[in-house]
């Protein structure tokens, strides 16, 4: 497997103190500076802040270029009809 593949990760459940599970998370946009951006990611029990993640410029420029090179795929018509 490509390394590329597991540069960039989101998260979608992480363990809430509060909650004393794992709870399913949303992503907020805390920063923007220069050089990266800063998101926050929030429990969505209580609301607590449970960890963060770090983008920088170029990690956000390779992953937009990566998904222009993923091919899309294309839509599938609906089988034709046939009457008997």
């Amino acid at each position: 497997m490509s390394q590329q593949q597991f540069e960039n990760f989101t998260a979608s459940s992480l363990y809430c103190d509060k909650c004393k599970a794992a709870m399913p998370v949303r992503e907020r946009l805390l920063l923007i500076l220069p050089d990266k951006e800063v998101y926050d990611y929030l429990c969505t029990g209580c609301a607590s802040s449970v960890g963060s993640r770090e983008v920088t410029a170029g990690e956000k420029l390779m992953a937009q270029s990566m998904a222009k090179r993923r091919p899309r795929r294309a839509a599938v018509a609906p089988a034709p009809r046939i009457q008997l």
